[in-house]
């Protein structure tokens, strides 16, 4: 019963084959005729595209040069109405920087002049204030100036009043040699002989030396300081006499005996009293001799300016 029914159905299909197979053809001829129709409307369509996209690209080309060249008349224009305005403000603003120039240094002038004026005020004001004060200070420095005088003045005086005194009491204790000779010596050595500040200055009070060669001979000498290359022989005296002259550079020569060590040094010699005559002062100048007498300081070297004193 199957098989009938199924070889029924086969025997139709097979009559239905040919009717399939002209239809499918006849879809497939439809097809094609469609397809070389729609190739040659989509063809037209193309050219007819084309067509007006050229006439549109012609239309937009004239229309952009036209407005190109409206542009560039406008543009033109607005350039010389520009030019025009600019010009027109160039000027004005000419005339107004002139103007504001002139009023400038109109104003300028007159506070050029102002301030020469107040400059001269002030400068006048300054001159009269200055010598016043000039005046002023002039008086003050004098004043100060004759007190600083009078009290210099008054400072020696006393201060050698004080000496004179102190030189007094030394003399009557037999203390002049310590107390004014040796606290001077050193000073009054480098002021003579312009010694070194690098050297030291070293000074013997009364030195009691025995004679190198000969130990029986002692000896007890004055005021003996030496500095670099010199040395001073110091003696004091409380009556100083011509006499002491000779006597002094008899010292000189035993110092160099005592002495040794100060064997090739330059010797100079001094007097040391309390107060010495002009004439005597005068006397030892002749021989190169220093003299020392109570001063401002101590001691003071009492032979007249320009003096040098005499190496031995």
């Amino acid at each position: 019963m199957k098989n009938t029914l199924i070889n029924t159905r086969v025997r139709s299909l097979e009559e239905m084959m040919p009717d399939l197979i002209a239809t499918v053809e006849q879809t497939s001829l439809g097809m094609r005729e469609f397809k070389d129709e729609w190739r040659y409307q989509a063809e037209e369509s193309k050219k007819e595209w084309q067509a007006e996209m050229r006439e549109f690209k012609d239309e937009w080309r004239y229309q952009a040069q036209e407005s190109k060249k409206e542009w560039r008349d406008e543009m033109r224009e607005f350039k010389d109405e520009w030019r025009y305005q600019a010009e027109e403000s160039k000027k004005e603003w000419r005339d107004e920087m002139r103007e504001f120039k002139d009023e400038w240094r109109y104003q300028a002038e007159e506070s050029k002049k102002e301030w020469r004026d107040e400059m001269r005020e002030f400068a006048e004001r300054m001159e009269r204030d200055t010598v016043k004060f000039k005046e002023s200070t002039n008086e003050i420095l004098d004043r100060m100036e004759r007190e600083n005088a009078k009290f210099k003045e008054d400072s020696k005086r006393d201060r050698r009043e004080s000496n004179k005194q102190l030189g007094e009491i030394a003399n009557k204790q037999g203390r002049m040699t310590e107390d004014l000779v040796a606290p001077s010596i050193c000073r009054i050595l480098r002021e003579v002989v312009r010694c070194p500040r690098r050297f030291e200055c070293g000074s013997l009070v009364r030195p009691r030396r025995t004679h190198p060669l000969d130990k029986s001979r002692l000896k007890e000498f004055d005021v003996i300081a030496d500095c670099g290359d010199y040395v001073l022989v110091n003696e004091t005296k409380s009556n100083l006499g011509p006499e002491d002259i000779g006597k002094l550079m008899d010292t000189i020569e035993e110092v160099r005996e005592y002495f040794p060590e100060f064997r090739d040094r330059k010797f100079i010699g001094s007097l040391a009293t309390l107060y010495a005559e002009e004439s005597l002062i005068k006397f030892a100048s002749r021989q190169g001799i220093l003299v020392l007498a109570v001063g401002d300081e101590l001691m003071d070297v009492k032979n007249e300016p320009g003096f040098k004193a005499a190496i031995f």
